[in-house]
């Protein structure tokens, strides 16, 4: 069982040596990795060289270290890691992977975990790695152990040892009591959900599972819709029920349930049934005190004491259905949509603050306008969060994988 150890030994050496020790002491293998750019190694002896990961990455230490810019420098080790990540993984000479770095260091091994498969533990310990700091570069879509440092990773004090020493022993334990992604036994869904969906998603799971589907919940933060993707491609999924697309809005206006340019086309390029229902599309997210100036004047709903929710306008309905047609119509399998009227959000209701009705409608003309003939789009009279619409909504999947 070995365990790929991944630092800028240049800068934090002996503190990746004091892990590969530990690791080692509890019957694991180590193969350390170094990362780092513009020095030697200090008090360690890296397994594979930081001249010999910039070759795997089709390049140079040389050419990293006179890349111009340290930003510049740091990607190139960071595409380098990935390629590297991605051979020993193949080769079976990689069973988990841990880094420990501050800021670069941090960002380039966990790109480099990024690209391995989802069970395949993955451990990254940083002092960045706190509620002060954006974690989508330590996170992105995949099963990561995030472990905060407390200090930093400089020196070998009781603190860094007692973190170090956890670290170790978890990493022991994922290794050989974890568990990998299996191909799935039963017929997997994929169902996405908001807070603002729940009630009517938990109605559509039971109902999933009455005709022998089991449902998968993404939670659509952003970060669950392209998760739900990606396990897409890796075969997982018969099918997809995307209730709550709200990840498609966010981008337009900066929100941060950003799913990024690729959302609601995964599904359909793969040819993959599915119900897509326009769930909580009518607002976008933002962190408390965050609003930009340019959406202050719009209705807004305090979702919990962390997140604000934002209106969007009856124009940015209409390019919502617009994008929606458009994506849809690309899909090669079987596709349904189904739109409630009585809201798609829980302050989308009569007397609610985000209640637009021609707004709302707009979105849905021009949906019908511009998609492909065969795709059918139903309305119905629902709340999008009503138990009654959700168990519709299986009942559509259900129809429908039967002719698929």
């Amino acid at each position: 069982m070995a365990v790929v150890i991944v630092g800028t030994l240049d800068t934090k050496g002996p503190e990746i040596a004091y892990l590969r020790d530990r690791l080692q002491s509890l019957g694991l293998q180590t193969i350390v990795v170094d990362s780092g750019i513009l020095g030697e190694p200090l008090d360690i002896v890296p397994d594979i060289d930081h001249a010999t990961v910039a070759e795997a990455g089709g390049t140079s230490l040389e050419a990293m270290q006179t890349a111009g810019s340290r930003g510049r420098a740091v990607a190139m080790m960071r595409d380098a890691l990935q390629v590297l990540t991605r051979t020993l993984y193949a080769e079976g000479r990689l069973d988990a992977m841990v880094s420990m770095g501050g800021a670069e260091g941090a960002v380039m091994g966990a790109a480099a975990m990024m690209v391995l498969p989802v069970g395949v533990p993955k451990v990254l310990v940083s002092p960045i790695a706190s509620g002060y700091h954006y974690f989508a570069p330590l996170v992105g879509t995949r099963d990561m152990m995030v472990v905060h440092s407390v200090v930093d990773i400089l020196g070998l004090n009781s603190v860094a040892c007692t973190v170090f020493n956890n670290v170790a022993a978890a990493l022991k334990g994922m290794v050989e009591h974890g568990s990998r992604l299996q191909q799935p036994g039963a017929r997997y869904v994929a169902v996405t959900m908001l807070g603002n969906t729940t009630t009517a998603v938990m109605a559509a799971k039971e109902r999933l599972a009455d005709a022998g589907y089991e449902a998968v919940i993404f939670h659509s933060n952003g970060v669950g819709g392209p998760a739900m993707e990606e396990l897409a491609e890796a075969g997982q999924f018969v099918g997809i029920i995307d209730y709550t697309t709200n990840e498609v809005y966010d981008p337009m206006v900066g929100g941060i349930h950003d799913g990024g340019p690729n959302r609601l086309e995964i599904a359909g390029r793969l040819g993959l049934p599915q119900v897509v229902v326009p769930g909580c599309i009518d607002f976008s997210v933002w962190n408390r005190g965050t609003v930009p100036e340019a959406l202050q004047a719009r209705p807004k709903y305090d979702h919990n004491p962390e997140y604000v929710l934002v209106r969007a306008t009856h124009e940015e309905m209409g390019q919502l259905g617009d994008l929606f047609a458009r994506k849809l119509s690309a899909a090669r399998g079987p596709v349904h949509v189904m739109v409630p009227t009585k809201g798609l959000s829980i302050p989308n209701v009569p007397g609610g603050v985000f209640w637009d009705p021609s707004a709302d409608q707009c979105f849905l003309d021009r949906l019908k306008a511009g998609i492909r003939d065969d795709i059918a789009v139903h309305t119905c009279a629902y709340h999008v969060n009503d138990p009654e619409f959700g168990r519709m909504v299986a009942e559509a999947f259900i129809n429908m994988s039967k002719g698929a």
